[in-house]
């Protein structure tokens, strides 16, 4: 890798997803702390928390979205302008990425609590992109997997923190170099070094169900009403 390179997390939450805490301006803030130059905001099943931290800071975020697919299995599209909606089929969801001229990111792909080899399969096959370290996956056979997997179907790799909480930021990040666009990006993780710092344990999990149930506990109908998130269809997937 020649020239500056760039530090970049491609999957992360802010409030807009149910079970996360960080606003879109306290993610900004510290991803400029730690040291980030891209961050994808990738929250469940909606893109406005990421289109209002793209406001706040458009060179630094990539508008993305984590999708939960007909049959469980998770995609993230990256580079949106929609929102696409939950419970589509893989293929359908997968289409309706390319169709905006995103690109496609299987996240933790083992690290399911159930049939983890069909949803790795699933997602592996349709990416452009296999999220290799998750710093969210607790139990380190689920990011060597994921890291065989990608090397098998030579697919570009990258190692996100998958934050929900603004400590997070930081734990990983893959050294990229400069690129443009969807196609730049893929390019650039195969020219890159993932870089993986630290693995939350499943305390973090548990704080975010307890951030989650929390929030239900609140009044009002269907949204929460400080972020507008929505409550993402139930799953076995750890992050």
């Amino acid at each position: 890798m020649t020239g500056e390179a760039l530090r970049v997390d491609l999957h992360v939450h802010t409030c807009w997803s149910p079970d996360a805490r960080t606003t879109p301006s306290d993610l900004v803030e510290r991803a400029a702390e730690v040291g980030l130059d891209r961050v994808a905001v990738t929250d469940h099943g909606e893109i406005e928390g990421a289109l209002r931290a793209q406001a706040l800071d458009r060179r630094r975020i990539i508008v993305g979205e984590e999708i939960r697919c007909r049959g469980r299995t998770e995609i993230i599209g990256l580079f949106l302008s929609e929102r696409v909606p939950d419970g589509l089929p893989l293929e359908e969801a997968v289409e309706r990425v390319r169709d905006q001229g995103g690109a496609v990111y299987a996240p933790h792909p083992w690290a399911y609590l159930v049939a983890p080899a069909r949803h790795a399969r699933r997602a592996i096959a349709s990416a452009d992109i296999v999220e290799i370290f998750n710093s969210r996956a607790f139990w380190g056979r689920w990011n060597r997997q994921a890291e065989a997997s990608a090397r098998r179907h030579d697919r570009a790799a990258a190692a996100s923190t998958d934050a929900h909480f603004p400590h997070e930021l930081g734990r990983a990040w893959t050294e990229v170099p400069a690129f443009e666009g969807p196609s730049g990006l893929v390019e650039a993780l195969r020219a890159g070094r993932p870089v993986a710092r630290a693995t939350g344990g499943p305390a973090v999990h548990v704080a975010s169900a307890a951030w989650k149930l929390g929030r239900r506990a609140r009044p009002g109908p269907g949204r929460d009403q400080a972020s507008g998130a929505r409550a993402p269809l139930g799953g076995p997937a750890i992050g």
